[in-house]
């Protein structure tokens, strides 16, 4: 076989020793030894944490230029360097593996080292040379691993949640919310320990599934807002030592500008460097969404089943063929992969609790594993909220004549007669209907137990779809109606916005 082309290194030298690296590179010799050191997963940082990163490199670079502690050309160098990182470009150059050195140091060094060099280079000089611009003096002044990473955590959660997962939870329950509407009319029988249960309309079920989305999407929100407190300027344990008075503050003010987020600096730097409890708060709701989605996508799966053998009350689009041995096959296969998405998230989310109370004295170094598994969860989230919502969700038709067959065979419409003639007399009547497999209101009329009249009032599937007896008209009593007190509404907080300014 024909040899490969030998790839042209340069030397660097590091307090370890000398390495070889790519010479094209705009990494360094720390980011190499990471990239030997863990082979591990494959996996590299999102975009996303790549440009939080680096907006935290261009503010501080900002800071330090005002605070006359980096001189204007070395500054705007190491500024344009972040810009281009920003646009998109050298994303390549961000080659350290997820699971990494502790704390994220590896990224850490990986992100100066392509902003030193690119910096060098802009200013005349040679990739690997740092003459002008040096990874840690100038592009690392006044920073840490330990405050510049889970700051960058902060940013990039913001973001995600923000510019992605927000829109895809409020789009997927404006499209459950639209089918509970054109489902209102269909009346069909509940079921409750998958046995016959008492009528409910088919809207009402999606009604509800849309609030359980809305109200898990507003839990999320609420846990998101402590992200928005920063450790920046905290440097290596919280104390800020080797920096300004002023440079946190500067920094914050800058991230805030730019990213449009209710960011501010933590009450306590230590605090927030060494706890990552706002990640915990985020992920457990995360995962408290993923329980509430696979909970509706089993339903929805159910209700789905057939065509011929299941309960088969709705039906999805057809997204491909189901079998590679059964012709004509077709699966509710959307839902399952959100089935399969929201099982990964329960599993991440596990893997971010155990990180979070890992944490020891000034630092918690497990921050990469949270990290990774945080973002990972809302694009995978993101995402399938999306597809599901798009070739599922938006698709779903509806046998009204199905449903309303079994609203009217069902046995728990003897409910609606126990109040009137009493729970034995009701109970031992379906036991009657189930054992001959005669409707109910057949066998009461038989019995002499009601006449035909009263049947018909109390037999009313669409009455049993709201609060009240059947046949029976209630004046509103003085005890519920809403206007028996007016109460003064509770003011309202202001929402704590997670999504970038437009």
């Amino acid at each position: 076989m024909p040899k490969k082309p030998a790839v042209r290194v340069r030397m660097e030298k590091d307090s370890i020793g000398r390495k070889a690296v790519p010479a094209a590179a705009y990494y360094g010799i720390q980011t190499q030894r990471a990239v030997e050191n863990f082979p591990i997963s494959g996996l590299r940082a999102p975009s996303v944490f790549i440009e939080a990163m680096a907006r935290i490199k261009k503010a501080a670079a900002h800071a330090n230029r005002r605070l006359g502690l980096l001189d204007r050309k070395r500054a705007a160098a190491i500024i344009k360097a972040c810009d281009e990182v920003l646009s998109g470009k050298h994303h390549d150059q961000f080659v350290v593996d997820v699971f990494q050195m502790g704390a994220g140091t590896s990224f850490h060094m990986n992100m100066n080292e392509v902003l030193a060099n690119r910096a060098e280079e802009l200013l005349g000089g040679r990739k690997g040379r740092y003459g002008i611009v040096h990874p840690n003096d100038h592009v690392n002044m006044g920073q840490s691993t330990n405050d510049v990473y889970p700051t960058a955590m902060r940013l990039a959660t913001l973001e995600l949640l923000g510019a992605r997962l927000a829109p895809a939870l409020d789009e997927f329950a404006a499209a459950l919310g639209r089918k509970a509407r054109e489902f209102d009319g269909v009346l069909k029988s509940g079921r409750t320990h998958l046995q016959d249960a008492v009528p409910i309309r088919l809207g009402q079920e999606f009604a509800a599934y849309a609030v359980a989305v809305r109200k898990s999407a507003a839990a999320l929100d609420r846990a998101a807002r402590s992200l928005g407190e920063l450790g920046i300027g905290g440097s290596a344990v919280g104390t800020g030592l080797n920096t300004d008075r002023r440079y946190a503050g500067l920094v914050v003010r800058r991230l805030a500008a730019d990213t449009g987020l209710p960011l501010k600096s933590a009450a306590d730097l230590r605090e927030a460097m060494q706890s990552l409890r706002p990640f915990a708060e985020v992920s457990s709701s995360l995962r408290n969404l993923a329980l509430e989605l696979n909970r509706i996508a089993n339903d929805l799966r159910l209700l789905a089943s057939g065509p011929r053998t299941g309960l088969a009350e709705i039906s999805l689009p057809a997204s491909a063929p189901g079998s590679s041995i059964m012709p004509g096959k077709v699966n509710p296969s959307l839902l399952e992969m959100l089935n399969q998405v929201c099982y990964q998230v329960m599993g991440c989310d596990l893997a971010v609790g155990a990180a979070v109370q890992a944490g020891q004295l000034e630092l918690n170094v497990m921050m990469p594993v949270v990290n990774f598994n945080v973002l990972f969860m809302i694009t995978i989230l993101a995402n399938a909220l999306r597809e599901v919502r798009a070739r599922a969700i938006e698709g779903i038709t509806a046998d009204a004549a199905r449903c309303r067959m079994y609203a009217e065979t069902s046995l728990g419409l003897v409910t609606a007669v126990s109040p009137v003639i009493g729970y034995a007399a009701a109970a031992a009547a379906a036991k009657e209907s189930r054992k001959t497999g005669r409707p109910v209101p057949v066998i009461l009329l038989e019995q002499g137990i009601l006449d035909k009249a009263s049947l018909s009032r109390l037999f009313d599937p669409a009455a049993m779809t709201e609060p009240g007896t059947p046949g029976r008209t209630h004046k509103t009593s003085p005890t519920t109606t809403l206007k028996r007190r007016r109460r003064k509404p509770a003011p309202r907080r202001k929402p704590v916005p997670t999504s970038r300014a437009a």
